[in-house]
């Protein structure tokens, strides 16, 4: 089984209205921690598109408007995407998306690529979140001592690596900075092998 381990950075939370500004996954073996390919994009924004960026986002990821300027158009990211899952055999049942907030990165993901070619690709429609991993395995230790339940410690995944006594998320995000945190705090909570 793979997981598919991703992060955006967007110019705000609407998907309506935002863009991504950045993505990157890495695909890693979930059985034996072993990198298959990792990705990582700055995508391209138009002046329309940053007109309408969120400064609280923008002040999350550091992203300036020069710096969106020079990425990648939206349609070579992507390509790049799918010709990367397809040559890792990204498909349904044999891998799986591994986020910390899938609902966010999801939506924001399908305007990289459609979610009816994902459809069409095979590729996995389960996308997994940390926090709720992090909830089952607190709850499961907070029934020996009420400490570690989920709303004494926290499930953000800087109050989740707290726990594991991990270092926070580096500032300002950066997508790829996300998902080495993100595998950082997986290793802990779930720990790849079988």
């Amino acid at each position: 089984m793979l997981g598919v381990f991703l992060d955006t950075e967007t110019n705000g939370l609407n998907a309506y209205r935002h863009r991504v500004l950045e993505i990157a996954f890495k695909i890693i073996d979930l059985r034996t921690g072993e990198l298959k390919e990792a990705y990582e994009a700055i995508l391209h924004q138009s002046n329309d598109e940053w007109k309408r960026s969120d400064p609280a986002s923008l002040k999350v990821n550091g992203f300036t408007h020069e710096q969106t300027i020079r990425g990648k158009k939206a349609d070579i990211v992507a390509a790049e995407i799918t010709n990367i899952l397809q040559r890792n055999k990204i498909r349904r049942g044999e891998a799986v998306f591994i986020c910390q907030n899938p609902s966010f990165d999801r939506i924001f993901f399908s305007q990289l690529v459609d979610p009816d070619v994902q459809e069409n690709l095979q590729w996995p429609y389960y996308w997994l979140d940390l926090a709720s991993m992090y909830w089952a395995e607190s709850i499961r230790k907070g029934k020996e001592n009420p400490q570690h339940f989920p709303w004494v410690t926290g499930f953000s995944k800087d109050r989740i690596a707290a726990v594991y006594h991990l270092p926070g998320e580096q500032h300002p995000h950066r997508a790829m900075n996300g998902v080495d945190h993100l595998l950082l705090c997986y290793e802990k909570v779930i720990g790849f092998g079988c």
